[in-house]
């Protein structure tokens, strides 16, 4: 069972993976060790499952967000395989989510500009068939959070 304290080290962990345990420990009045030893911990039971690096999109030339819903005629087994090959062999398709409703996926593109979406759709087509494709383009990001909320834990 996890108290404020561990709720507290996974909330700061998510805002800066990068803080040193001892910073983390003097903003919890914990010692350095013992705040090492909850982070140890919570690596261990899976809460913090890894650490990366947000990288700057305008910086690496992906400042474009579109969406992209899909509907597809086939539900098969075969289908849905060649679905997920396809999806996660093209890197600019940065999240995929299985909806329900009038679509059957929505997928986060991250692009160079909106033009390089026909690059993305016709590598998707020649992958697989879909029924319809209608693709969003993200004119601006409101809300952009990496972390998660920690109060239902």
């Amino acid at each position: 069972m996890l108290d404020d304290r561990d709720r507290r080290i996974l909330a700061l962990l998510q805002e800066n993976g990068e803080m040193p345990a001892a910073d983390i420990a003097e903003l919890l009045s914990l010692s350095a060790s013992a705040c090492s030893r909850r982070i140890a911990r919570l690596r261990a039971d899976g809460y913090i499952t890894g650490t990366m690096a947000l990288l700057d999109r305008k910086k690496i030339n992906l400042p474009t967000t579109i969406f992209l819903l899909v509907k597809t005629g086939r539900h098969s087994k075969d289908w849905l395989d060649q679905f997920h090959a396809a999806v996660t062999t093209i890197p600019e398709i940065v999240e995929v989510h299985r909806l329900t409703g009038n679509f059957d996926y929505i997928l986060k593109l991250v692009l160079p500009n909106v033009e390089y979406y026909d690059t993305v759709y016709k590598q998707l087509l020649k992958r697989m068939e879909m029924y319809d494709m209608s693709a969003y383009i993200s004119m601006e990001t409101v809300k952009l959070s990496a972390g998660l909320p920690t109060k239902h834990i």
